[in-house]
């Protein structure tokens, strides 16, 4: 097997900026070895994360803005690419593809009245690839959704290939903006892993953040620390999107269901209480959809005895307080416990599906995003000159 060096990109619904992983990869499908190079994480400009929030709202956003983003976007990522590269010492005539995610602006994975199943993610691969001189494999979720699945999750397969065990079952929680499980029984096969998307993650507790503190995050979760949970005020959050929660999983969910709406709700109905309070309330909400949804959705079913916990939320002190003591019979684990990065797991995945893709093998996993059959994602954007 030939080792290749490729780079992952993610930029998720938080839109806090680039994450850009370079990694080797050799194999493919249940043979595959991936190994972790360098990581790095590019911020958005204050401009730039407004413009792309404005391309998210229904009343804010032009085809204008989008269009122009979607090609800006691409610059940004090939400059993360570059940067990953120059960092590690790589010159990029040594990569052999490139896996980019872009940014999700819109994800609407079920039928309504007025819209058809739908997903957009933009950040123009054309100019990933021209800038880079490296192929790009592009638009993961689209061929999922073609064929009945909602796109997302896609990480599952990736968990499958990195963290199955024969001695026991794992739950990976990803905690970005939204959070995600997969379910990896014991001695798993590809036919019974499943995920979901479990609710928010970080998105409620970001914007409140943003809105009543003018701090994108809470780091550490030392804000959170400091509040009083209103556990009767997060019981009744969960209940505006009930349909959600009692949905039996595959599912999915976004900004469009947990963004600016739910957080200005928020705000509007509890102004008489402490901001630590509310921030502190709006992370026990994070850990308790975690939670409620294992205790519906996994555990009838599957024995669990480790909670895999990446993503943003990882670094979430108060957050992972709150999932060991709602979760006392499983060990509850970050990344970093079991050797990988919880920072880059979400870019590595998408490097991984990449490989997949040009080695003609599926990268989804139906049980997860409830497609009809496994298919190979994505877009291919050749390398524009001859190395």
């Amino acid at each position: 097997m030939t080792k290749q060096y490729a780079v992952g990109l993610m930029s998720g619904t938080s839109v806090d900026g680039i994450d850009a992983a370079l990694v080797t990869i050799e194999g493919s499908g249940t043979n595959t070895k991936v190994e972790l190079v360098h990581f790095v994480t590019t911020s958005f400009s204050p401009d730039l994360k407004e413009r792309i929030f404005q391309a998210m709202s229904e009343n804010q956003s032009t085809s204008a803005l989008i269009c122009s983003l979607n090609f800006e976007l691409g610059e940004v990522f090939a400059n993360a690419v570059k940067q990953v590269c120059k960092e590690a010492h790589i010159p990029l005539d040594k990569l052999s593809f490139i896996g980019s995610h872009g940014q999700t602006i819109y994800h609407q994975p079920f039928q309504t009245k007025d819209t058809f199943p739908s997903t957009l993610q933009i950040g123009e691969p054309s100019i990933i690839a021209y800038h880079t001189k490296t192929k790009v494999v592009s638009n993961f979720r689209s061929m999922d959704m073609a064929a009945g699945g909602e796109g997302a999750p896609l990480v599952p397969y990736s968990d499958y290939l990195l963290y199955r065990s024969n001695s026991h079952g794992r739950a990976l929680q990803n905690i970005g903006g939204i959070g995600n499980v997969t379910v990896l029984p014991k001695k798993p096969s590809l036919q019974n892993v499943f995920a979901f998307d479990t609710g928010p993650g970080n998105m409620v507790i970001d914007g409140l953040c943003e809105r009543l503190q003018g701090i994108p995050f809470d780091k550490g979760g030392m804000i959170a620390s400091k509040g009083m949970v209103h556990d009767t005020l997060a019981q009744n959050w969960l209940e505006w999107e009930s349909d959600f929660f009692n949905k039996t999983p595959p599912k999915s969910t976004g900004r469009e269901m947990f963004g600016e709406v739910f957080v200005n709700k928020i705000i509007q109905e509890n102004h008489h209480l402490a901001n630590e309070d509310l921030i502190a309330t709006a992370t026990y909400l994070t850990a308790l959809s975690i939670a409620n949804a294992y205790k519906k959705f996994v555990f009838p079913t599957h024995d669990i005895y480790e909670v895999i916990v990446a993503g943003g939320g990882s670094f979430n002190r108060t957050l992972l307080h709150w999932l060991r003591e709602l979760l006392p019979h499983q060990e509850v684990k970050v990344q970093e416990d079991i050797g990988f990065s919880s920072e880059a797991k979400e870019a590595v995945a998408f490097a991984l599906l990449a490989n997949e893709t040009l080695n003609g093998n599926p990268g989804n996993v139906p049980n997860a995003t409830g497609a009809s059959e496994p298919v190979i994602l994505g877009s291919i954007t050749p390398c524009p000159v001859k190395k």
